[in-house]
């Protein structure tokens, strides 16, 4: 399952605890200040949503936010976007001003841009099963419109050696992500719990 191995591949890369299965989905203990634990839902979970209590316990929801139903604890963030492709190894280039490194660890592939030392553009890649599961890619905005993103995902999906690529998009990633063949599966309803007296925003940005 597509939501099973992004779950996966996500806690590898962030060097959480491995997700634990739940009758809705997948529990992944982050703990972290402001991310205390995610789960990780293949459709919405209305109950387990009402009964949850942590503050900073978070939901990434496979399903457009129109149909998700919350009440006024959870902060909704920006929709996001899970994606999947087929991987080639089409070789990744930049120009002669840059620098590609990549490095493996593992399952863990590490993919970094850099300019005379300093970092340009970087993204990491867990392979889980048949899967590359890509995360964190990220250009800083002195390098951006330099084809640096589209490196980096070659790279990635050239190290990984895996059959199928999946991420979980912004909405300015899915536009890249869409011009280098990536398909959408889902919408994804990102939301954070908040504590008592924090109201409800959609205006926070999740942390991936």
């Amino acid at each position: 399952m597509l939501v099973k191995a992004w779950a996966e591949g996500w806690a590898t890369v962030r060097r959480t605890a491995a997700p634990v299965e739940v009758p809705e989905g997948w529990r992944i203990e982050v703990g972290l200040p402001g991310h205390i634990a995610r789960y990780v839902l293949p459709a919405p979970a209305p109950d387990l949503a009402a009964r949850l209590t942590t503050p900073d316990t978070w939901l990434k929801i496979c399903a457009d936010p129109a149909v998700v139903e919350l009440d006024e604890r959870w902060q909704v963030q920006p929709t996001e976007y899970l994606m999947t492709t087929q991987l080639t190894a089409e070789p990744a280039t930049c120009g002669p001003e840059y620098e590609l490194q990549v490095t493996r660890a593992g399952s863990v592939v590490d993919v970094l841009v850099s300019q005379r030392g300093e970092p340009a553009a970087r993204g990491k890649a867990a392979v889980t099963g048949d899967y590359a599961v890509i995360d964190q890619v990220v250009t800083e905005p002195d390098h951006q419109r330099r084809g640096l993103g589209t490196t980096v995902m070659r790279a990635l999906s050239q190290a990984a050696g895996a059959r199928t690529g999946l991420l979980v998009a912004t909405a300015d990633g899915r536009a890249l992500y869409s011009r280098l063949g990536w398909e959408l599966v889902s919408p994804v309803t990102a939301a954070r719990l908040c504590a008592p007296g924090c109201p409800a925003s959609r205006g926070d940005r999740p942390r991936g």
